[in-house]
């Protein structure tokens, strides 16, 4: 299996190549067109600015490459900053064009109580299902209310309902905490810091993507 992470200068994607490495798969690091495309699945990671994220997706011309890829109908996942990329905008530091592959925008999470919650929001939280199977998808096999690692400030709000593949509560608010779009996955939380269910969800992706390659 060829497991790809993007590599456009944003955020520490150690923790990442480690967490598949425990799984048993050897991912590689790279903005290189050729080898994303030939790999069997691609890993969009990303922590910071939406704004920044973007530009460097622009400055390595990833933009068109990622695109190219998610039309091979081979698993596509972003992880934190880049799940969010994957909505149409955000509106941290004003407003700021995503790629567009999940309809709805990025919003600051709300705090509904400040006395005791503030931003951002770094901690074990639970993930919950929206009336959505996680059957097949990169949560099979993972029990509702399970624990993830979360540091944020901002949230994906997709438009569609059936997109949004799992809640979280935070200060009285329900967010998105992953995505799912066809062959497109997102993580709100950190899969590769969340312990032996987080290594489930990435064995998970790399079963999606062995069922693609063999189907």
């Amino acid at each position: 299996m060829k497991i790809a992470i993007i590599d456009y200068e944003i955020g520490n994607v150690k923790s990442i190549l480690n967490a598949f490495k425990k799984i048993g798969i050897e991912p590689i690091l790279t903005n290189d067109r050729e080898a994303i495309l030939s790999s069997d699945g691609l890993i969009l990671p990303g922590v910071g600015a939406f704004a920044h994220g973007m530009e460097n997706l622009k400055k390595y011309g990833l933009k068109e490459i990622i695109y190219e890829f998610v039309n091979t109908q081979k698993p596509f996942m972003g992880i934190c900053l880049g799940m969010q990329m994957l909505m149409e905008e955000s509106e941290e530091f004003g407003k700021t064009k995503g790629l567009g592959l999940i309809e709805g925008k990025v919003i600051k999470l709300p705090v509904q109580n400040p006395n005791y919650e503030k931003l951002p929001h770094v901690s074990w939280n639970e993930i919950s299902t929206k009336n959505i199977s996680w059957k097949n998808t990169i949560l099979d096999g993972i029990e509702e209310h399970t624990d993830m690692y979360f540091v944020h400030s901002f949230v994906a709000s997709p438009k569609n309902n059936e997109n949004i593949l799992a809640t979280t509560e935070y200060s009285d608010y329900k967010f998105c905490s992953s995505v799912k779009k066809d062959n497109i996955y997102g993580c709100q939380f950190h899969p590769e810091k969340s312990g032996e269910k987080g290594l489930k969800i990435m064995q998970n992706f790399v079963n999606l993507c062995k069922e693609k390659k063999n189907g």
